[in-house]
């Protein structure tokens, strides 16, 4: 088994086994590891490999939730709004140099809100709009944040408080005790190339799968209803050029849905609300989707700016998993909240909610367990290193408001890792992205990367970005990757042909690719 990895030849029964390294599952194991429970989380690909990296990063109480509350006198809307906002702030305190809190412009057709000639204070603001089709607006504040790598520091900072976490370890079913309740899970190691399986033993098992949850279900009990409705948005990214640096946009589109353009990593995210959607392990946004987004800001932006398909910088599709209720016509009308259920045979399943709330659907997830399962641990005590001084300490040598942002206090630890700035090859990407070649070496002994695409997508953020610079990118990381963990030719040409793969779910199209990868 590879570095990281629950050993196979234990006989270690842990307190909590938990399903998925996604926001939930490695927010669940870092609350029970915290609570002095020994916890093992194992997740099928990459933490944030799925939903957990592909979405708005918006870290949001629910505008657009909060006038279903008030139009529909919704008290479960009302009360989800006001948890969302509580956890905004625990959220954007908890990891400063993750998170942060621009300002959204929302557009409205009712009332000029900045009546008279002051309605035109908006476009100046926004001076990409077209102010002749804007009647007016409002201004408020939300929360921002980088997703995967949030998402790895949960993963990371649970493995710091004793949690085994394991990335790229599928379970292929459930272990039941002659009680028929849940003992373990059997797993394999999907990179090791051979069928082999092994029992990890837990008290308890939770499931927290996101939108795959009745995948687990039913491995549990066959017959299970599904209580998951799989939800899509497509995102797009732009160039900056397209907005300001420092303000989003969301305005109602031609189908009644929300589309927004927010700014993130010095580019520009556009996209939609959610919409049903089949499952799918690497959803592809489909072409008139993008093309959809884009004609949608057209009718918003000034006309000389004259979006194309070729400003497209990259794209994704995120699958959200939104509570089924089999009264509901359509996806909006499903609730955002999350839900606890345990099954006969003692399988916990935590699932829907969203990124904003995930510290709150974790302790309600591991006091549930407790109460069911286990006897009451203590509580432990915090720690943080991170200060706003950190991207200054840096200065003198690294990239430092990267390094800081991305690495809080581990950024001095990756700094060390790097090659001298006046070194070519301090850059993997060239000078018009931040990313350092010891970033890459930190992902591999310290984020428990295995995979080209688990660095390029989830430890930085290239596919995201700009999808061609990635594939610029990827030979340079695989020639690191190589050299951290011995990977022959062959295997260096297999990472090539798999993260090439990869990235035409992110929008690349580039026809040479078909004869790369074959």
């Amino acid at each position: 088994m590879h570095c990281g990895h629950v050993d196979p030849t234990s006989d270690a029964t842990y307190d909590l086994l938990v399903i998925g390294g996604g926001a939930t599952g490695t927010g669940i194991a870092l609350d029970a590891a915290t609570r002095r429970l020994k916890v093992a989380l194992v997740e099928r690909d990459d933490f944030a490999s799925g939903t957990s990296s592909k979405r708005a990063k918006l870290v949001h109480g629910g505008v657009r939730y909060l006038e279903k509350a008030v139009k529909e006198l919704d008290y479960e809307q009302y009360k989800l709004v006001c948890a969302a906002l509580r956890e905004r702030r625990y959220f954007l305190d908890i990891a400063p140099h993750l998170s942060k809190a621009p300002y959204l412009w929302i557009g409205t057709k009712l009332y000029d809100l900045l009546a008279g000639a002051e309605g035109l204070k908006s476009s100046k603001a926004f001076p990409t709009l077209d102010a002749s089709q804007i009647v007016g607006g409002l201004v408020y504040y939300d929360g921002q944040h980088n997703d995967a790598r949030m998402n790895v520091t949960l993963a990371m900072t649970a493995a710091v408080y004793g949690a085994m976490v394991v990335n790229h370890v599928e379970v292929t079913r459930l272990e039941k005790d002659d009680d028929g309740k849940v003992c373990g899970v059997r797993v394999r190691d999907s990179l090791a190339g051979d069928d082999e399986e092994f029992i990890v033993r837990a008290r308890g098992v939770i499931n927290a799968t996101g939108p795959f949850a009745d995948t687990i279900h039913h491995l549990d009990e066959p017959s299970t209803r599904d209580i998951v409705m799989p939800s899509s948005g497509v995102h797009i990214v732009l160039p900056k050029w397209v907005g300001p640096a420092d303000l989003g946009l969301i305005d109602p589109s031609s189908d009644g849905r929300v589309i927004f353009l927010l700014p993130w990593q010095d580019k520009i995210v556009a996209g939609t609300t959610d919409r049903a959607c089949e499952l799918d392990t690497t959803p592809i946004p489909e072409e008139q989707d993008v093309n959809w987004i884009l004609n949608e800001l057209k009718g918003l932006l000034a006309p000389e700016l004259n979006l194309q398909r070729s400003d497209v910088l990259a794209t994704w599709s995120g699958i959200r998993p939104l509570v089924r209720d089999p009264c509901a016509k359509n996806t909006e009308a499903l609730t955002r909240s999350h839900l606890i259920a345990v099954s006969n045979s003692g399988l916990l399943t935590c699932v829907g909610g969203k990124w904003t709330t995930f510290r709150e659907m974790a302790e309600d997830a591991v006091d549930t367990a407790i109460s069911v399962i286990l006897p009451n641990p203590p509580s432990p005590a915090r720690r943080r290193g991170y200060t706003p001084t950190l991207t200054a300490d840096l200065a003198s040598r690294y990239v430092s408001d990267h390094l800081a942002h991305s690495y809080g206090d581990r950024a001095w630890e990756v700094a060390s890792l790097s090659s001298p700035a006046h070194e070519p090859s301090l850059r993997i990407a060239g000078s018009a992205y931040p990313y350092l070649d010891g970033e890459v070496r930190y992902a591999v002994r310290s984020e428990y990367a295995l995979t080209a695409a688990d660095v390029l997508a989830r430890r930085t953020r290239f596919p995201f970005l700009a999808v061609q610079t990635a594939l610029a990118a990827l030979p340079n990381i695989i020639a690191i990757m190589a050299e951290e963990l011995n990977w022959d030719d062959r295997r260096n040409r297999a990472e090539f042909s798999d993260t090439v793969r990869f990235l035409r779910s992110m929008g690349l199209r580039d026809k040479l690719t078909d004869v790369l990868v074959s």
